[in-house]
């Protein structure tokens, strides 16, 4: 089910010049904004779940996640160079859950890591407020990985649904609309976060079982579709 030379293309293509910068921009936006806190105010719990909560989960992440999840197969499907892909014999699940275990790596690596050192510079990981986080992206990347990806391989305009979802619907609805929040990745991945922090320090408008459920299901099935798409994409070409 991995594929190393799909690996590596998927990074090359993922870590190019352009896509790199902004990936590498929004993580250090957040220690900067981490370091001049902690300077200005000094150690505060409150404000660092704020920071970590509303900044970090609620909108690099997301965003991190929709340059990785679209980009890990979007531009070829667009510039048609997947049919080159295509036709190697590989498995087109194989291209799916390579691309997948990328843009999972990718979205961990530049959310989840400088959220933890954001957190131990906010308060110094006080009430595990800065490992719980950590955790809650790691959990959101996968999701939003999967999800995303499979945008990638529906529509030639993955990153508009996906920054409409992860800024509009998310940030924007989840915020005035209680209901909705049901369906947010970002209150699923805190419902693990406030399991692992300290008794009130972070919280979910999730239950824990539900949340796992939903993150396993639509990790799952976005995966599966993406698979499938990917397939019909395969027979249009040889016909």
């Amino acid at each position: 089910m991995f594929n190393p030379t799909v690996a590596r293309l998927t990074y090359r293509a993922l870590l190019g010049r352009r896509r790199a910068g902004i990936l590498f921009a929004l993580p250090a936006l957040l220690i900067v904004i981490a370091l001049a806190i902690r300077m200005l105010a000094g150690a505060d719990d409150a404000t660092a779940s704020g920071i970590l909560g509303g900044f970090a989960l609620g909108t690099m992440v997301p965003l991190i996640g929709v340059i990785a999840g679209t980009g890990a197969i979007g531009p070829e499907i667009d510039d048609g160079s997947v049919v080159y892909l295509l036709a190697k014999p590989v498995r087109r699940p194989t291209i799916i859950f390579t691309k997948l275990l990328v843009a999972i790596g990718v979205t961990v690596v530049f959310s989840a890591v400088p959220v933890l050192v954001a957190g131990f510079v906010l308060n110094g990981n006080s009430q595990q407020i800065a490992v719980a986080y950590a955790l809650a992206a790691a959990i959101a990347s996968i999701a939003y990985s999967a999800l995303f990806l499979f945008l990638g391989t529906i529509t030639r305009h993955a990153v508009v649904f996906g920054l409409v979802y992860a800024l509009v619907w998310e940030a924007l609805f989840g915020n005035l609309v209680p209901g909705a929040r049901t369906l947010s990745v970002q209150q699923w991945a805190l419902a693990l976060g406030q399991r692992l922090g300290a008794e009130g320090a972070i919280t979910s408008e999730v239950q824990l079982p539900l949340a796992v459920c939903l993150l396993v299901a639509v990790t799952g099935l976005a995966t599966w579709y993406a698979g499938r798409r990917l397939k019909a994409l395969t027979l249009a070409g040889e016909e």
